[in-house]
């Protein structure tokens, strides 16, 4: 399915589902709304996916990696040979996300979109490769338009793919060194906030390290000038080949009317691209938690995304989406599984007043 095709293939969830879950809802042996957010996640998904008494889903993380040009420019505290590094690692098993998605029960899918390393066919390992990373944005474009599309269109084929397979639910992940810098431009662009306000420390850079990181970026966008109404043009002008392919995931999980749990702000920056090409996409999309990169709450705030955790993560790899993925659970199970006050024959709520 091309970039096109999945654009007009997204329709809104099914209300009628969400207004039937929430009679149910209402209806167990509990005071009505006292699960909070718990019963919004409930209808919420149960209307994205169609079904009034959806299962729990399978769940697949898809970590997507590439090196970026910018890295070049001494953006990062780690050199750029720990992406290729770390993709060893999560087919090891050793990260974390490895032991996050262990114990949600979630598979972790890596994606080499555009790691600077050739890779043996390895076990676990979908390769993708567009090109060896990004060109430096600071001095050219970071990818041509063709490129842009080509990444987008592997995210949207991944998750028709997963979806296929009975996948009820996605999430993102990313790894790539030099891609907090990517994001932010992204989120100045989009968000129309000041670089300033939306660069983070990424790796955990120096004060030094992070003005010239603001500058860089500045001078990038000044440089290129991306059109704000044109997220293709911004993707490729300042993106990333693994935050293409998240966006593209976003879209053709919404597509195939299966919610997408994004990650941090990586994943944001790709939300951002995703809503910017079909707005409709947002309604299938969990903010799993704010991160504690500055950028991450102006993308929050302006795709009026509510995140279910603020834990001060900063990971990446789809750690926080993991832990969303957790929470979606245990909603579903309490909706499906806790007995209504018919069901348990206890005495529902008094006319005159409140249950306690």
């Amino acid at each position: 399915m091309t970039l096109e095709e999945v654009r007009s293939a997204i329709v809104p969830p099914d209300r009628s589902v969400y207004r039937q879950v929430q009679i149910r809802l209402d209806r167990l042996t509990k005071p009505p709304g006292s699960l909070g957010r718990l019963e919004e996640l409930a209808a919420d998904y149960a209307a994205s996916i169609g079904k009034v008494q959806p299962e729990c889903p399978r769940a697949a993380v898809f970590t997507f990696a590439a090196d970026h040009g910018i890295a070049d420019e001494g953006v990062s505290a780690y050199p750029r040979e720990v992406t290729a590094q770390m993709v060893f690692n999560f087919l090891r098993g050793g990260a974390g996300i490895n032991v996050l998605a262990a114990h949600v029960g979630a598979e972790v899918r890596v994606v080499d979109i555009g790691v600077a390393f050739d890779f043996p066919p390895l076990p676990g390992l979908i390769s993708r490769k567009i090109a060896p990373g990004t060109g430096n944005f600071l001095h050219r474009p970071a990818m041509t338009r063709s490129q842009a599309i080509q990444a987008l269109e592997i995210g949207i084929a991944l998750a028709r793919e997963a979806a296929a397979e009975g996948f009820g639910l996605l999430a993102t992940g990313d790894m790539g060194i030099g891609n907090t810098s990517s994001s932010t431009a992204i989120a100045a662009v989009m968000t129309a906030q000041s670089v300033a306000s939306v660069t983070g420390r990424g790796t955990g850079i120096s004060d030094h390290a992070l003005a010239r990181k603001v500058d860089i970026i500045s001078n990038a966008l000044a440089r290129h000038n991306p059109n704000t109404q044109d997220p293709l043009d911004v993707l490729s002008k300042v993106g990333g080949f693994e935050i293409a392919g998240i966006a593209g995931l976003i879209l053709g999980g919404a597509a195939a009317r299966v919610p997408v749990v994004l990650d941090g702000f990586i994943s944001g920056a790709a939300a951002l691209i995703a809503v910017g090409l079909a707005p409709a996409c947002r309604d299938y999309v969990i903010a799993s938690h704010q991160s504690v990169e500055c950028g991450h709450g102006a993308i929050l705030s302006h795709l009026q995304l509510n995140p279910l955790l603020d834990l001060g993560l900063r990971l990446g790899e789809g750690t926080g989406a993991c832990l969303g993925i957790g929470l979606i659970h245990a909603a579903l199970k309490l909706y499906t599984q806790m007995a209504t006050f018919e069901e348990a024959a206890v005495s529902g709520p008094s006319r005159a007043g409140d249950r306690s």
